[in-house]
């Protein structure tokens, strides 16, 4: 029995160059925008790709993710031809981290199994052919498609599963793959999940003062969604407030926390409120001290890093509104706990066809930060 366990992201571009052919594969999503595919959909890809890639090439270089060389997978050009970019998205090395630690992880609970994990990214960087040819390469007998994005959405999850069945389709038409196939819908609540992100504001916590600490307000921040998502049943926003629900009744401080969305794009109507306009609310109130909380984001990338970290504070100062403290919480990355979620979760859809007293838990600690 071979296991392949694929680890399915957004990707990001890993170069100057490649960040137009990135912003068009993502606009080219009608999964995300929904001009219905065709050249109607390709005309806008290209327009808009064309005249956002500048600047988010300039966001990108602020927040390079590999400034010493690659740390991407295996797949990635720079590390191919030994390239040191000034423009990688984090979230690849990120992912790539993470897909070693589950690796490295499922080496010590599961001995007499072979685990493979792999990275399959939705815009950039391996695609799902080139996973593919991996994991049959590697002999893969039963692979678990597993999203970095613990809430479902079609947008999202869907996209991925979505793309994966069309690469499917194209590698093997006679519709016999080489393995038996499961998916992971979503995870937002499994308590390893839960333990990581609420680990993680503890960290964060933990390097302010007590005064600072009390004062304090939590700021869930999401990728919005536009509403006509919402009205069509796609469950992501109320798994959003469910998550940041259950984070919260785990908590014995219990700051004031607040939910909000970011990452708007287009004229259609998002989810509300906006990040941005959450936080200058709170200023104009008196409210100074934030602790960013990114709910739906288990890898630090441009949302996080730079929307978060950098555009937010510089848009808030430009307004003339001043803090007393700010901080965004670490994403989960390779964090223990999340990554025994992501291996609970595969477990669990192998339940049966791996015997649940052959996976040796109990030889496994975490390692966690002080609780404040």
């Amino acid at each position: 029995m071979r296991i392949g366990v694929v680890l399915m992201n957004l990707g990001g571009p890993t170069h100057e160059d490649n960040v137009r052919i990135f912003l068009k594969n993502l606009f080219s999503d009608e999964d995300i925008i929904k001009l219905g595919g065709g050249s109607v959909q390709n005309l806008f890809a290209n327009v808009i790709s064309k005249f956002r890639a500048p600047n988010v090439a300039k966001d990108y270089k602020e927040i390079n993710g590999c400034p010493k060389g690659c740390t991407g997978s295996k797949h990635c050009f720079n590390r191919q031809n030994k390239v040191v970019s000034d423009c990688c998205s984090p979230i690849n090395g990120l992912t790539e981290t993470q897909r070693r630690s589950l690796e490295k992880y499922f080496r010590k609970i599961l001995p007499q199994h072979e685990v493979n994990v792999y990275t399959c990214m939705r815009y950039w960087l391996p695609f799902a052919s080139q996973v593919m040819d991996d994991m049959v390469e590697d002999g893969v007998t039963h692979a678990v498609l597993m999203p970095l994005y613990p809430q479902f959405s079609w947008t999202t999850t869907g996209s991925s599963f979505r793309d994966w069945e069309n690469a499917i389709i194209q590698k093997f038409p006679d519709g016999k793959k080489p393995w038996k196939e499961f998916h992971v819908k979503n995870y937002y609540l499994n308590e390893s999940y839960l333990s990581s992100i609420n680990d993680r504001i503890d960290q964060a916590l933990s390097e302010m003062d007590e005064d600072t600490r009390r004062k304090t307000h939590f700021i869930f921040s999401a990728h919005g969604t536009p509403l006509l998502e919402v009205r069509s049943g796609d469950p992501y926003t109320v798994e959003i407030k469910e998550t940041m629900e259950a984070v919260m009744a785990r908590r014995t401080e219990k700051n004031s926390y607040w939910l909000s969305f970011q990452s708007r794009v287009g004229p259609q109507k998002w989810t509300q409120p906006n990040t941005e306009e959450l936080v200058k609310r709170h200023l104009e109130y008196g409210i100074k001290n934030f602790l960013m909380v990114p709910i739906a984001f288990v890898t630090d990338h441009i949302e996080t890093l730079y929307e978060l970290g950098v555009e937010l504070v510089e848009d808030m100062h430009e307004e003339g509104f001043e803090f007393e403290n700010y901080k965004v919480m670490e994403g989960l990355n390779d964090h223990p706990d999340f990554i025994k979620a992501l291996a609970e979760e595969t477990l669990h859809c192998l339940n049966h066809e791996i015997p649940s007293e052959s996976v040796q838990w109990e030889h496994i600690t975490t390692e966690k930060a002080v609780t404040v």
